[in-house]
């Protein structure tokens, strides 16, 4: 098994999870084994959001499952348990982001991807507790490098406070696209993460395809770069920077389409790279 690290800046682009039940002889094929649906899931995209890791802890065992079931240019993007993030005070949470980390992630080794600290919705942004939350997240799992993207879901975040503060920890900070949550697509790190929650049932792919289009032109943006016009900011944009990795995630909303839409949203960024 290769454990080559990516050679050059990417745009992945994939859904939540790989089980569910209306995907049933829509997106999968009917007689498709349930044992074989992430096997199947991972051939059609190219990284998936696990949601499992933020409700309960997984055995090592289960991650080097997950990592030999897929290709090698595939990639997991990992909740951490709701025990680090869902919490009065954050500063205290050291324990539980431990465990987290060595709860066997490094099992995917090179199909490691990004680390999502999803927080409660009620969660306010008190900048002491969150850089003490911060300075908690590892750099690394044993040799490997660690890339942390940080979900916040109050308003109170949509702050240059805020930007500065995860930009110092580079850490990157989830572009939601709901209107549910705060959305904002400014920059914090390395990486940009991005969810869209709008799929529309009526429609064949789940999203408009002009709709499609803007979000393939945004990636290129957001990978050789530099930042897309049109979309919410808190601050202006900064310069632009070297190339980096873009991650966008069709999540929520009807959910039964968002195969569809990551499909059709990868044909187009892989045809205008073409």
């Amino acid at each position: 098994m290769s454990d080559a690290p990516q050679q050059h800046p990417a745009i992945r682009v994939g859904i939540g999870g790989w089980t569910f039940e209306p995907w049933r002889n829509n997106f999968y094929p009917a007689d498709l084994p349930h044992s074989r649906e992430l096997e199947y899931a991972s051939r059609k995209l190219t990284a998936i959001e696990v949601n499992g890791t933020y409700y309960s802890s997984q055995k090592p065992e289960t991650f080097a499952k997950w990592r030999d079931e897929t290709p090698d240019d595939f990639v997991f993007s990992l909740k951490a348990s709701r025990f680090a993030t869902n919490r009065r005070v954050l500063a205290e949470a050291g324990e539980s982001v431990d465990r987290f980390v060595r709860s066997g992630i490094a099992e995917l080794a090179h199909k490691l991807g990004p680390i999502v600290w999803q927080f409660a919705p009620t969660k306010r942004f008190d900048p002491v507790d969150f850089e003490a939350f911060l300075k908690l997240l590892p750099s690394k799992v044993g040799e490997r490098p660690l890339r942390h993207v940080l979900d916040v879901r109050h308003d109170s975040f949509k702050s240059p406070d805020y930007l500065a503060l995860a930009r110092r920890y580079h850490a990157a900070t989830v572009f939601t696209d709901s209107d549910d949550y705060p959305s904002f697509a400014d920059v914090t790190g390395d990486f940009v993460y991005t969810r869209m929650m709008r799929t529309d049932s009526s429609l064949p792919l789940g999203v408009a395809p002009e709709a499609l289009d803007q979000l393939a032109a945004c990636g290129q943006v957001w990978r050789d770069g530099a930042e897309p016009a049109g979309v919410p900011r808190v601050a202006p944009e900064l310069p632009a920077t070297s190339p980096r990795d873009v991650f966008m995630f069709f999540i929520s909303g009807a959910k039964e389409k968002a195969p569809h839409a990551a499909m059709a949203l990868r044909e187009r960024i892989a045809r205008t790279a073409g």
